[in-house]
C-alpha cells in the first residue's frame, strides 16, 4: 500500500476513534455538571478531583466548537456555552483577563493571568462564533473585549508580549504561538477579519525576527531584550513547538511570504532529521540535538502529524506523505487504552507507555491533528 492510500486508512481510523469514542466520552464523563470540564479522566473513565487550569476550559470549548465540522453530531453549542459560562464565573479577573488556576472547590488558587491562557480564550471565542448566527455576535464581542485587555496589559512597548500579569522572566516564545493561532482563526471566521489579520501579521513578523536562528531551530526562552536566555534555558528546543510553529507559518504565509514558508519548511526538515527516535518526536532537545528530555509526550506527535500533512498538501512532496504516515502511526500508540476515547500522555525514555490519567488539555491537539490529516485525505 502506498503512502497516499495509507493516509486514507489512517484518517479513517483516527476519525472513527474521535467521533465514535473520544467525543462521546469527553462530552459526557469529561463535563462537570457543576460547571466547566474536568481536568483529567482516569484510565477507568472516571473524573479526578483536580485543581482546574484556566487553559483547559477554552481548549475543551474549542474542541466542541470544532466537532460539527468534523462530523460530530453532539450538542456543540450547549457544551461550549457550559464551559465559557464557567470560565467567566470562576476565572475572570476585574481587569478583564482570566486567572490561571482554581481549586477543585472552585476557590482561587493562583490569581496570576498568563498570556498563554488568554490566547486559548481568543481561540475558543473565534471558533465558537461559527456555531450559528445566534452565537456570533456574543462570541465576537467576547473575543474583542479579551483582545483589548491582552493588548493593554500584556503587550510590550518594544514588541512582543509579556508572559502574563504580573510580568516575569525569562520571556517565552510559546504564548506568541498561541496568540498567532487565535489571530489566524479570527482572520478565517470573524466579520472584522482585518483586525485579526493585522495582529497576525505583526506576530508573525516579530517571531521571524526574534525566535528562529537561521539553522532551523526555534528558541523558547529569552531575556528582557529578546536575546537568548543564558545557560541551558537558551539552548532548549522543543520538537513539538518546531512542528507547531511550522504549521502556523505555512497557514499564514500562503504565496505572500516566501521567507516564512522557507523558515517553516526548514523547521520541519531539521526536526524530522534530528528529533525523531523510534518513530516518535522527543519532548526536548538542546541546540546540538542531544536529548534534554528523552520522553515522548503525545502532543508533539500531533504537531508532527499536522505539519507533515499540511506540508504534503502544499508541496505534493512524497517525503511529507511518508512523514504523515509515520506520525499517525506513532500517534496511534498512545490511543490503545482499555476504554476507547482515552489516551496515554507519555512514552518514557525507555519506550514504555506510562499508565496515568488522560489530561483533557490533550484533546485540543488530537482534534486539530485529525482535522489536518482529514484535509490531506480528501485530496485523494
Amino acid at each position: 500500500m502506498d503512502d497516499k492510500a495509507r493516509i486514507q486508512e489512517l484518517h479513517s481510523q483516527l476519525s472513527g476513534w474521535l467521533l465514535d469514542a473520544a467525543y462521546p466520552l469527553w462530552s459526557t464523563k469529561g463535563v462537570d455538571p457543576a460547571g466547566g470540564y474536568f481536568e483529567r479522566l482516569g484510565q477507568d473513565g472516571k473524573p479526578l478531583a483536580d485543581r482546574r487550569r484556566s487553559r483547559v476550559t477554552p481548549r475543551q470549548a474549542y474542541c466542541f466548537a470544532m466537532g460539527p465540522s468534523l462530523g460530530w453530531r453532539g450538542d456543540a453549542a450547549g457544551l461550549v456555552q457550559h464551559g465559557l459560562d464557567f470560565w467567566y464565573a470562576r476565572f475572570q479577573r476585574p481587569d478583564g483577563l482570566f486567572r490561571t488556576l482554581i481549586n477543585a472547590d472552585f476557590s482561587v488558587a493562583d490569581d496570576r493571568a498568563v498570556t498563554y491562557d488568554q490566547a486559548f480564550g481568543l481561540l475558543a471565542f473565534n471558533l465558537g462564533a461559527t456555531l450559528g448566527a445566534e452565537w456570533r455576535a456574543e462570541r465576537e464581542r467576547q473575543a474583542h473585549e479579551l483582545l483589548q485587555a491582552v493588548l493593554k496589559l500584556t503587550k510590550r512597548q518594544g514588541g512582543g508580549f509579556e508572559n502574563g500579569v504580573p510580568t516575569s522572566l525569562p520571556l517565552e516564545s510559546n504564548p506568541h504561538m498561541h496568540l498567532f493561532e487565535a489571530t489566524l482563526a479570527g482572520c478565517e471566521v470573524c466579520a472584522d477579519g482585518g483586525l485579526w489579520r493585522s495582529l497576525s501579521d505583526e506576530i508573525a513578523e516579530f517571531a521571524l525576527a526574534h525566535f528562529f536562528d537561521g539553522h532551523g531551530l526555534l528558541h523558547e526562552f529569552f531575556d528582557e531584550d529578546w536575546k537568548l536566555a543564558a545557560g541551558i534555558p537558551g539552548r532548549i528546543v522543543e520538537p513539538g513547538h518546531q512542528f507547531e510553529w511550522a504549521w502556523l507559518l505555512l497557514r499564514w504565509a500562503g504565496d505572500r511570504h516566501p521567507k516564512a514558508r522557507a523558515v517553516a519548511m526548514k523547521l520541519i526538515d531539521v526536526t524530522e532529521a534530528n528529533c525523531i527516535r523510534d518513530g516518535l518526536a522527543l519532548q526536548q532537545v538542546l541546540d546540538d540535538f542531544s536529548a534534554h528530555d528523552a520522553s515522548a509526550r503525545l502532543w508533539p506527535q500531533t504537531e508532527r502529524l499536522k505539519a507533515g500533512a499540511l506540508a504534503a498538501r502544499l508541496t505534493g512532496d512524497a517525503k511529507y506523505f511518508a512523514m504523515t504516515v509515520s506520525a499517525a502511526q506513532g500517534l496511534l500508540r498512545y490511543l490503545d487504552c482499555p476504554i476507547p476515547g482515552l489516551w496515554y500522555d507519555r512514552i518514557d525514555a525507555s519506550g514504555k507507555l506510562v499508565d496515568e490519567p488522560a489530561p483533557a488539555s490533550t484533546f485540543y491537539h488530537l482534534v486539530v491533528a485529525v482535522a489536518e490529516i482529514g484535509a490531506l485525505a480528501r485530496l485523494g
